[in-house]
Order: structure tokens, then C-alpha cells, then sequence
């Protein structure tokens, strides 16, 4: 049995463990709050932008010229791209794992060749230890990302497929379900899915176009992007965050349970010493009385 003093050592350890995890579950669960209201705020944004998508892309006079935009364009693959989001930071719990085991597979499942734009350092690290072609790698854009972050990252994979170096582009990301579950998908970016492919799509539609359709079109194109990839990057980041908290609630609970068990243990100690102690002076009085 260790002694008291070593076992005073450790439940002090693991006291100041405990409150360390106990300070970043908090400073988490205030970043989380703020990530949900951000990625609550944006999903209606996302939606309807792709309402709009679909409903143009429905008009006969779009359908007809789909095959002159590049971004609706359809050809045999090749080449195609996952553009992978994940977080800078451990401490996640299995966030990171789940999400690149999720990309590994969708990858080896295709029958083409493709390569990794990676966002955020946990993905770029397996991706390299992986052997994977990387892109293009970038770093994650904090607690509080921009829609203007997502620019550079747009305008790379538009300039690539303009130029029918790639002929898809795939989106990995967690998304955000709720505090305690986080869902690692992988959906198709490029080329665009229209009201022919997708079920809730608007199959005719509600609007009038000014100037006309496919002008349109083309300006809304790029934001849609933008859109996709801003939206994908918020729910990650609100999973990341929702994970990082209950990682470290569990983190301080076993703490919590560890100096439980450490101070029985310390009690137990205590108490075998005091036993040691009082048996030695009753012998010692025994042998004064003989």
C-alpha cells in the first residue's frame, strides 16, 4: 500500500487536473452556445439559397443551356477533391478520428483518383501520416469563422474545375445534430445537384428572374459555394465545440471519481498506520508491565 504522503501527492494532482479540465469546460460550453446560435442562425440562409438554386436550375430555358455552365456541367470523373473540415485543437474527444475515418473511407470506396484540401490541422496531419495527395492545406478559421473565409477556398476548387483539372468535389465536415451527438458527412459539391437530382428541390418554380434566369444564375453560383462551404465549416465548428465540452465534463467527472477513490484509499492508510502505531504501544506497555 502506497503511503500517505504519496497518496496525499496524487489526489493533489489530480485536484489540479480536475480543476484545469473544469476551466476549459467552461470556457467551451460558452464558445459552444455561441457556435450553435451562429449555426442555428445560418441553416434558413443555406436552405433557401439552395431553394433558389433548384428552382433556377428547373426552368427549362436553364436546363437547356446547363451544359454551356461550367459549374452545373457533368462529365465522366477523373480526378475528383474532398475538401476536408476538421479542428485545429484536440482535447475533441473522438470528433477528429470519426471525421477522418469517415473521409479515408468515402475515398477508397470510389473508383478514381483524389486528392485532400484540408481545413484545419487534425485532418492535414492524418491526411500526410496517411500518404494522401494534399491540394492544398488550410488553417481553420477559429471560434468565430466569416463567410469571407471561405473565399480563397471557393475560388480554388472553381478555378480547378473550370479547368477540368478535377470533375468533382466532395464536402467532409461533422455536422451538428445536437450538445451530445455530431455526425461526420461527406455530400457532393461540384458539379451542383439540381432539381433533377435532389428530393426536396423545388420542382417548378415560384419566381420571376430580373434581368432574366440565367444571369441569375450565374451571380448566385459562386455565393451558393460560398454558402455550402461557410455552412459546413459552422457545423463543425459547433461540434467541435459541443464535443470539446463534454470531453472535458467527463474528463473532471473521473477527477472527481479518481480523488474519491484516492481519499478511501488515503483513509484506509491513515487508518492501518494508526492500527501500527497503537499495536506497537500496547506491546510496549505489555512489556513494561512484565
Amino acid at each position: 500500500m502506497a503511503s500517505v504522503r504519496e497518496i496525499r501527492g496524487r489526489i493533489k494532482s489530480v485536484k489540479n487536473t480536475a480543476r484545469v479540465t473544469n476551466a476549459m469546460q467552461m470556457v467551451a460550453a460558452s464558445k459552444m452556445r455561441r457556435a450553435q446560435e451562429q449555426v442555428v442562425n445560418a441553416r434558413p440562409y443555406a436552405e433557401k439559397i439552395q431553394a433558389i438554386l433548384s428552382s433556377l436550375i428547373s426552368t427549362q430555358s436553364i436546363q437547356n443551356a446547363e451544359e454551356g455552365h461550367y459549374l452545373l456541367s457533368r462529365r465522366a470523373v477523373k480526378n475528383g477533391v474532398i475538401i476536408q473540415i476538421t479542428p485545429d485543437r484536440g482535447l475533441a474527444g473522438g470528433l477528429p478520428s470519426n471525421i477522418n475515418r469517415a473521409t479515408s473511407l468515402f475515398m477508397g470506396n470510389q473508383s478514381f483518383p483524389m486528392s485532400v484540401i484540408t481545413v484545419g490541422k487534425k485532418g492535414n496531419d492524418f491526411m500526410v501520416r496517411a500518404g494522401q495527395n494534399i491540394t492544398r492545406h488550410f488553417p481553420g478559421f477559429g471560434d468565430r469563422p466569416q463567410m469571407l473565409d471561405c473565399r480563397p477556398i471557393t475560388e480554388m476548387i472553381s478555378q480547378l474545375y473550370a479547368n477540368e483539372e478535377i470533375d468533382s468535389v466532395h464536402l467532409a465536415y461533422t455536422r451538428f445534430v445536437n450538445t451530445l451527438i455530431q455526425e461526420p458527412v461527406v455530400v457532393q459539391l461540384l458539379p451542383i445537384i439540381g432539381a433533377s437530382d435532389s428530393e426536396d428541390a423545388i420542382k417548378s418554380s415560384n419566381y420571376e428572374y430580373e434581368p432574366d434566369a440565367s444571369t441569375v444564375l450565374t451571380t448566385l453560383l459562386p455565393k451558393f459555394l460560398e454558402a455550402q462551404v461557410f455552412q459546413a465549416i459552422l457545423e463543425s465548428n459547433a461540434s467541435e465545440q459541443s464535443a470539446r465540452m463534454v470531453a472535458m465534463r467527463n474528463a473532471t467527472d473521473a477527477a472527481e471519481e479518481m480523488v474519491d477513490t484516492l481519499t478511501l484509499e488515503l483513509n484506509k492508510a491513515r487508518q492501518a498506520m494508526i492500527t501500527a502505531e497503537l499495536l506497537d504501544l500496547v506491546g510496549g506497555v505489555a512489556a513494561l508491565d512484565a
